[in-house]
Order: structure tokens, then sequence, then C-alpha cells
């Protein structure tokens, strides 16, 4: 087939025509295809930059040109601030035991945007050691939140024995919550979706719970009752 871009006779009686293009028509189409492919080409440059980690972009950049670069030191630096963040949100973990002396280094100086949650305990106090077993699975559920625990008097010398146990909630040394003595807390009937909806309501977590645990229970127990108590009118009936 003849190349319609060329500057034959023939090609100018079907340019004339209309059946060709004209020519400079060609040329700008030509220039506007060669750009679409270098835009593609440039397009699945910057997707394998994607597939690559931080060492293998260190690795390879003297081959990539200047605009190349300029993509490249976007896409760093939000795969850093990606990793930064992931760090964060997986900080922590576990339940930290500490003493009177860790106080200032943990809880005060935590570190800006820290939660603190600090548990005061005493070994032999069952619902102690009740919220300790759904303190553990709360920090493996919100790893960005420090969660930490104490025998009472080693933080607070002569601390009571009937506050126990005491929850405080820190955010960068200030207190936000506090909840302090057994009947806070509901006694050992506490579930660990329930403890979980308290330490939430500070803004210390931020729970998937759609609504507050007891809520469920203090309706099923109010329905309960209703439904032992005789109606008025049964009552009155009775008395006849």
């Amino acid at each position: 087939m003849q190349d319609p871009n060329k500057d034959t006779e023939w090609n100018d009686i079907l340019r004339k025509k209309g059946i060709l293009p004209p020519k400079e028509n060609l040329e700008e189409l030509e220039r506007a295809k060669e750009e679409e492919q270098l835009a593609i080409l440039q397009k699945s440059l910057v997707k394998t930059y994607e597939d690559m980690t931080l060492e293998e972009l260190e690795e390879n950049e003297d081959e990539f040109n200047e605009e190349d670069e300029k993509a490249i030191e976007m896409y760093r630096q939000q795969r850093l601030a990606e990793m930064k963040a992931a760090q964060i949100k997986n900080k922590f973990g576990e339940v930290l035991e500490i003493s009177g002396k860790d106080y200032v280094q943990e809880v005060t100086k935590a570190g800006k945007g820290i939660w603190v949650v600090l548990h005061l305990y005493k070994q032999g106090i069952p619902l102690c050691a009740l919220i300790n077993q759904h303190m553990n699975g709360l920090a493996r559920k919100f790893r960005d939140v420090k969660f930490i625990k104490a025998i009472s008097t080693t933080c607070i010398p002569n601390y009571p024995d009937k506050n126990l146990p005491t929850i405080f909630v820190y955010l960068e040394g200030d207190i936000k919550a506090q909840f302090i003595g057994p009947l806070v807390f509901g006694g050992m009937n506490l579930t660990r979706d329930e403890l979980e909806w308290k330490i939430s309501e500070s803004g210390a977590i931020k729970t998937d719970l759609e609504e507050n645990p007891r809520k469920q229970i203090q309706d099923q127990l109010m329905s309960s009752i209703r439904a032992c108590v005789p109606a008025r009118g049964e009552s009155d009936s009775e008395d006849d």
C-alpha cells in the first residue's frame, strides 16, 4: 500500500478529492499518535515504580530520566508516609507492665498523639485479673494505643484497694478519662466488648461496635422484669 504521507501526484489528487486529509493534518495526527504512545510508555514506567521497594528504586535510579525521577520522588515520599503510618498503627500490640519509676517515661512522655490506657491493679482481686485479661485482647486489636498496667501502690503509694480496679486514660500526658472502683465496671460480668466500649467513649480507641453492649443486657433485664410484674388491671382483679 502506498504511503499517504508521500508527496506523489496520486496522493495530491486524493487530497483534492478529500479522500486523504491535508498533509499538515497528517503530520499533526502522527505527532499526536507519537505523544500518545510516549504517554502510555511513561505511564507503564511509573507503574513499574509501584512494584519496586524503596531499595530497588535506589538501585535503579541511574536508569531514570528527569521526568521519571520526579514521579519516583513523589512515589517514594508516598511510600515513606505509608510505612510511617503502618509503624505507628502497629507500634504496640501488648500490655506493658510498669512501676512508679517508669511512669514519666511511659505515660507523660509517651509521645505526640499517643493514647495511653493505664490499669492500676493488685494480685488477688478477681476483677483486676479479668480486666488484665481483657486488656491483652484490646492491646492486640488496637495496636496504635499503649496499654499498660501497674500494681497500684508502686505508682501511687497507699492507693486504697477499694478503688481497684482503676483505669486512667491519657493523651500526651493529660488525663482524659478515669474509671475507679468495681461498680463502674459492673462486676465480674464485665465483657471485653463492654470494656472496649467504655474506653472508646474517652476517644482513645475507635471501636467497631455499633452500640453499648451493656445496653443490650439492660434492655433484656428490663424486659424480664416487665414480664414478671403483673399488669395493674390483673392485680386489681385478683384483689376483688
